[in-house]
């Protein structure tokens, strides 16, 4: 797999304001402080190594550029922001070991994560029992901003629901209605096709398909058994190095020219990794940097590759965001108490040169959902630098997922 990874210089690391931000180090714990005392500690976790690590180490750089440009922009509450990053290397129980870590030993004022979405679950226990403010930026399972919703948590990537609920119609439009899921078998393949398969029997559609472990390198048995199934459409739902490797047997084996192929999510990191025969089929972005008539956007993009040489995924900007929304709610509240801050961001639009799309893009009260745009389009090879996506439309979040359907009930403590 194509390595986006950056340069290590160690694993504490002064960045000051204005500093050149293409030599972080992803290895965990990790510090990034900037000038003055008594900084603001904010806890990140991220599965680093193993099949998701593409992604999270996206996420962890998006994070590491936005402390830097929130710490040149006066950090948080006048404090300097403090990043410090853990491995979860993929693993539920070690990503609950390390938010007790940083919550218990280390005093973080924030935590965020995981990529994983059964992780991020099961983080959103131990910040809720700590009543610590948490955002996750790209564990996409629903019951999060769902069913088990908490007050101390937000989510900045979509739900798989919405998600599913995008990218149907056009799979339908331009495949049909005869589908195989190649799913991985955790919190986000589980609810993923779940949310699937209710759009596509509404569109009076037929199924089959597997569900994999998330770290499944060979599919030549499953893919047998979707030619045999002859479907219309292959939607390949597992992530990170497993997607990958799913992408490369399918193009290998020569079935792009039976069946079409999409689903929720091919980002931009296992994009770069698949031959371009493999570059292909209808998707969702949950951000996409080719958006030229958003200044915002077009700077911030030539800043990001100006400084990190690389084109920035939608990982990256989750990251960017996660930070600079922990300034807004913290000086909105005055405060970095929890509670506070929770309260803060309820309902709080993003600025321009945050939200980096176009329209409103805002926290749901209700759920604590962000609802941006979903870019809905067709993945081919690339026409230029890190254009390997053309957008078809846009989808508004509240659109694909009302939230009378999340089922969240949020309390706050008394």
């Amino acid at each position: 797999m194509q390595s986006r990874t950056m340069s290590g210089i160690g694993r504490r690391t002064l960045i000051k304001s204005g500093a050149a931000l293409g030599a972080f180090s992803l290895a965990g714990p990790a510090i990034i402080k900037a000038r003055g005392e008594t900084p603001v500690k904010l806890g990140w976790i991220d599965p680093l190594t193993g099949v998701l690590s593409a992604p999270a180490q996206s996420e962890t750089e998006g994070a590491k550029y936005a402390v830097a440009a929130v710490n040149k922009a006066g950090g948080i509450l006048g404090r300097p922001v403090e990043l410090l990053v853990e491995d979860s290397a993929n693993d539920v129980g070690t990503g609950v070991a390390k938010a007790r870590k940083l919550i218990d030993r280390d005093h973080v004022d924030a935590i965020f994560g995981d990529v994983n979405s059964g992780i991020a679950y099961a983080i959103s226990q131990v910040t809720s029992e700590k009543k610590v403010f948490h955002i996750v930026p790209g564990g996409h399972t629903d019951p999060i901003t769902g069913k088990d919703c908490k007050w101390n948590v937000f989510r900045i990537c979509n739900t798989t629901s919405m998600d599913a609920n995008a990218i149907t119609p056009e799979l339908v439009k331009h495949f049909g209605k005869r589908w195989y899921f190649v799913t991985p078998d955790y919190a986000y393949g589980h609810t993923l096709q779940e949310a699937f398969i209710k759009a596509l029997k509404k569109a009076g559609g037929e199924y089959d398909g597997a569900m994999l472990p998330i770290n499944t390198s060979d599919y030549s048995s499953t893919l047998i058994k979707a030619r045999a199934y002859k479907p219309n459409v292959l939607l390949n739902n597992m992530g990170g190095l497993a997607q990958v490797d799913c992408m490369k047997q399918f193009a290998q084996f020569g079935m792009g020219k039976e069946m079409g192929l999409g689903g929720a999510l091919f980002e931009l990191e296992s994009i770069e990794a698949v031959p371009p025969v493999a570059q292909t089929g209808w998707w969702d972005m949950e951000w996409w940097w080719d958006q030229p008539n958003q200044p915002e956007v077009v700077k911030w993009v030539a800043d990001f590759r100006k400084a990190m040489g690389k084109t920035p995924s939608a990982r990256h900007w989750f990251g960017w965001v996660a930070i600079w929304s922990t300034k807004i709610a913290a000086e909105k509240a005055k405060s970095l108490e929890a509670i506070k801050m929770a309260h803060a961001l309820e309902g709080e639009e993003l600025p321009p040169e945050v939200k980096l799309q176009p329209g409103k893009v805002f926290y749901r009260a209700g759920d604590h959902e962000l609802m941006p745009n979903i870019f809905v389009g067709q993945v081919h090879p690339a026409k230029g630098e890190g254009n390997y996506f053309t957008v078809s439309s846009l989808v508004n979040g509240e659109q694909a997922q009302p939230l009378s359907e999340t089922g969240c009930h949020m309390t706050y403590p008394a």
